[in-house]
């Protein structure tokens, strides 16, 4: 049998969930993206006229990480302990890794999927005048620890499209 959506009762109405109940644990989720560019705008970055496009996108996603219960109609506001964006430059983009941690009594998911997607759109902001065909692809979620729900992670099989998988939990 599916799961149900928690975000809605059962006359289909959405709902925020409460979480009143819960106890506190960490939290940690982990969120990737991918911003696909040509090789010719990528050697632009480090004289673009607006600044440096990685590290003014690092800091806009981890801005915005803070910023998801004002985003995301339904997500709980939470106290966030820490949130860290990294890039790293390939022959054909910048892949984009988020991390999100915190001690709450619901997950951060969201929260590193936001601080990863706001990065890649930062990037393609600053680099647009180079080029309109920038691609922002591959917003997945890694992992995630924590919670009711147990600890997920990503699988990749080399060469396919990454397929989800979760993992056992410890006993």
């Amino acid at each position: 049998m599916a799961k149900s959506l928690s975000h809605y009762d059962r006359s289909g109405k959405a709902v925020m969930v409460d979480i009143s109940a819960k106890t506190p644990t960490k939290r940690v989720a982990e969120a990737s993206a991918f911003v696909a560019m040509r090789p010719a705008v990528l050697k632009t970055l480090p004289s673009n006229p607006k600044g440096d496009p990685l590290e003014i996108a690092r800091l806009a996603g981890i801005m915005a990480a803070k910023q998801t219960a004002n985003l995301i109609p339904l997500c709980h506001p939470l106290p966030l302990s820490h949130v860290a964006v990294d890039m790293r430059l390939c022959e054909n983009g910048v892949a984009i890794t988020s991390k999100v941690t915190t001690k709450a009594e619901t997950g951060v998911e969201m929260e590193a999927l936001v601080a990863a997607t706001v990065a890649a759109l930062t990037i393609y902001d600053m680099c647009k005048a180079a080029d309109k065909g920038i691609e922002i692809r591959d917003i997945v979620l890694e992992r995630k620890s924590g919670g009711k729900s147990g600890d997920y992670a990503r699988v990749r099989a080399r060469g396919t499209i990454s397929a989800p998988q979760k993992l056992r939990r410890k006993t």
